[in-house]
């Protein structure tokens, strides 16, 4: 016997719309947006996708960290 999918919407049968509450929350959350798409968020954008690559190649990252050390170790 397949299983039958029971889901409701949040309308509940009603009319979909927006509540006066959501329409502020919404409004909070998109000027939080707007403040920070400036130069802060530039910046946290390309912290993270260097954190991502980093993550991403992790072994390699360590041996390029350590040959860096060893030379440097190796010239003073």
């Amino acid at each position: 016997m397949a299983a039958r999918a029971d889901w409701s919407t949040a309308s509940f049968g009603d009319a979909a719309d927006t509540s006066p509450a959501e329409l502020s929350v919404l409004g909070e959350h998109l000027g939080h947006c707007r403040r920070w798409s400036g130069r802060l968020f530039t910046l946290q954008c390309r912290a993270q996708w260097l954190r991502a690559f980093v993550a991403g190649r992790i072994v390699t990252t360590l041996v390029v960290v350590a040959l860096l050390y060893a030379a440097v170790w190796l010239l003073t």
